[in-house]
């Protein structure tokens, strides 16, 4: 067992977690997940965390499925705000693009990078 667990063995049950059981605990936690949806779910949550034998344990995988959802949420409406305006933008023509709308293009790349972090487990970056 890893240092954490050993520091909650008495609370907690934890081993080895394998991508297969972290993928049915996903299933209980969230039935009406889709095989890719249930896939996409254990890479965000892997790289969510430090030490992944972690999450075998109930109290940490709750907390990092809250955790995740949040980000995930907060980078989906940041996503879907941006492209909102990027649609706005792609109506003008860009020799004539203000600051403003170059602003735009630049806290839409930001955006894009916070979602690819998530999922390539990178410190996410201030957006």
């Amino acid at each position: 067992m890893n240092d954490f667990c050993d520091d909650y063995s008495d609370e907690f049950e934890c081993s080895k977690l394998t991508c297969g059981e972290l993928a049915a605990k996903i299933e209980e936690m969230q039935p009406e997940a889709t095989p890719r949806d249930v896939a996409r779910l254990c890479l965000l949550l892997t790289n969510s965390i430090k030490n992944i034998e972690e999450l075998a344990c109930e109290d940490v995988l709750s907390e990092a499925w809250h955790e995740m959802g949040m980000r995930l949420q907060a980078s989906t409406d940041q996503h879907a705000a941006m492209t909102e305006e990027l649609e706005e933008l792609s109506r003008a023509a860009p020799s004539e693009f203000s600051m403003d709308q170059i602003w735009v293009l630049i806290r839409a790349i930001k955006v894009q990078s916070q979602i690819l972090q998530l999922y390539v487990g990178q410190p996410m970056v201030d957006v």
